[in-house]
């Protein structure tokens, strides 16, 4: 885990909209996508995000100021691979203004921060920690081929899931197989359908 130095943290870009994805679509929330992955899935949409540049780095309480000044509720830490940083400075100054924290993560890297909601999205191309999968509030898969339903099968088993919510969510670009999806879910309906609002309205 990267520690921040001074409560400063990169951010690649920070903005209000509205969640487009899993349990909280539709609500209002200021998200902050911060720089730096390591993760690295082939899909990944906002690639720009992997590298961290040294203009990125921003204070903690200039981002907890703008969050404020949105009139939000939520703030959703995102990424790149937000995990990698030290997420404690940003999360405790939110909450004490009353702001909710919530967080998607790939779990790839150890907890840090405090949550109120947890979205963990495993990935293929780096295991996610147990620890992430005790305290995810949902698990979101994102569907690629046939054989991710069974993989996703295999993450969902790690999952306390009469605490996690599940969802699969077909990859942007093979979003015209989503009924494969559904079949799928109406078979097994412990799973829920996630889509990509946001994607459908263009926002952001």
């Amino acid at each position: 885990m990267q520690k921040e130095v001074g409560h400063r943290i990169p951010v690649m870009e920070h903005f209000y909209t509205l969640q487009g994805e899993g349990r909280w679509t539709g609500s209002p929330a200021y998200f902050i996508r911060l720089a730096g992955c390591d993760v690295g899935c082939t899909w990944c949409d906002v690639k720009e995000s992997w590298n961290i540049d040294d203009n990125q780095w921003m204070q903690v309480d200039l981002l907890v100021e703008l969050a404020q000044q949105s009139g939000t509720e939520i703030v959703v830490i995102t990424g790149g691979e937000p995990a990698m940083h030290d997420l404690g400075p940003l999360t405790s100054a939110l909450r004490e203004i009353g702001l909710r924290t919530h967080i998607e993560t790939s779990g790839a890297h150890p907890v840090s921060g405090q949550w109120d909601w947890i979205t963990l999205s495993p990935k293929k191309f780096k295991a996610a920690r147990v620890e992430w999968f005790d305290l995810a509030h949902e698990l979101k898969v994102i569907v690629y081929n046939r054989h991710d339903l069974q993989w996703a099968e295999q993450q969902a088993s790690s999952c306390d899931q009469s605490r996690t919510m599940l969802y699969l969510q077909p990859e942007w670009s093979r979003r015209d197989r989503v009924h494969e999806i559904i079949e799928y879910i109406k078979s097994n309906p412990k799973w829920r359908l996630g889509l990509q609002t946001h994607k459908y309205v263009d926002i952001p």
